[in-house]
């Protein structure tokens, strides 16, 4: 079976258990998946039950797809990821993207927890994605390309909307929430990168790093959705922190910042 036809197994099954077409989705990272529980209306199904999806294995990361409204707009929301350090292929890693861009998504907002690279931000921050930079080794589009998902070189000069950016900075500003912005580097993990690799990827731009997003950025776009990206900076990058890394600070510091990411998605979803 090709990709297109697992992608519309999967998409039938989501089908047969809601009525809901879905406008926006929303992909949450590490400790903020409790956004899908303001989610109105809604339709749970769990990972492990649809077709062609795997499960997670990451601490804050339920696993759960999830349809309803946000203040009236329907959302499809993936409560969680896998990740390519999981030991998942790539077009695997991609593929809840790729079903929900299935279901009629017209834009994406993908959240994650990142390090922090640029010195002055500080745990707890929010940054708009503006760009990003693939440094896993792989691309979600190598291989045969499959015409009806999208062309064989999509073009990614403006991969995160400014539109879409322009929006959650808007909000941002009429709830009080400083709200960052800047380049987010992808590399594989799930090490944490060396104060030495910190070095280097500030010097070619980076100003957050994490272990996810950029695939599914550029398998979304491939199939021509609007993608917003928006980055909580759990941590300060190695090299920049006088202490070690460790996941329990990413969950921790997500976890103390909820609130405001919640209030910034429920009043930005609407508007896109």
């Amino acid at each position: 079976m090709g990709i297109f036809e697992k992608i519309q197994e999967a998409k039938n099954y989501i089908d047969g258990k809601t009525s809901v077409v879905p406008e926006t989705g929303i992909v949450l990272g590490s400790g903020l998946g409790e956004f899908a529980d303001f989610v109105e209306n809604k339709t749970v199904i769990s990972y492990g039950d649809i077709p062609n999806f795997k499960n997670v294995s990451v601490k804050g990361h339920a696993g759960n797809l999830v349809l309803g409204e946000v203040k009236g707009k329907k959302v499809v929301v993936l409560q969680g990821r896998y990740h390519f350090y999981e030991g998942h292929e790539i077009g695997d890693v991609v593929f809840p993207v790729r079903v929900i861009a299935s279901l009629g998504i017209k834009n994406l907002i993908l959240t994650n927890a990142a390090g922090g690279i640029k010195e002055n931000f500080t745990p707890g921050d929010l940054m708009i994605i503006t760009d990003h930079i693939n440094l896993m080794a792989t691309n979600p589009l190598t291989g045969k390309n499959d015409e009806r998902l999208g062309p064989r070189f999509p073009d990614m000069s403006s991969i995160y909307s400014r539109r879409l950016s322009g929006i959650i900075e808007e909000k941002s500003k009429i709830l009080d929430i400083d709200v960052r912005s800047g380049v987010y580097a992808g590399l594989k993990g799930p090490s944490y990168e060396t104060p030495a690799e910190i070095r280097m990827l500030s010097t070619i731009g980076a100003d957050a790093v994490g272990m996810s997003t950029v695939p599914e950025s550029i398998a979304a776009r491939h199939m021509g959705v609007e993608i917003a990206g928006i980055s909580c900076i759990t941590n300060m990058a190695a090299g920049i922190s006088k202490k070690p890394l460790d996941h329990k600070e990413v969950t921790e510091t997500a976890d103390r910042v909820k609130n405001d990411f919640i209030a910034l998605l429920n009043d930005v979803v609407p508007e896109i």
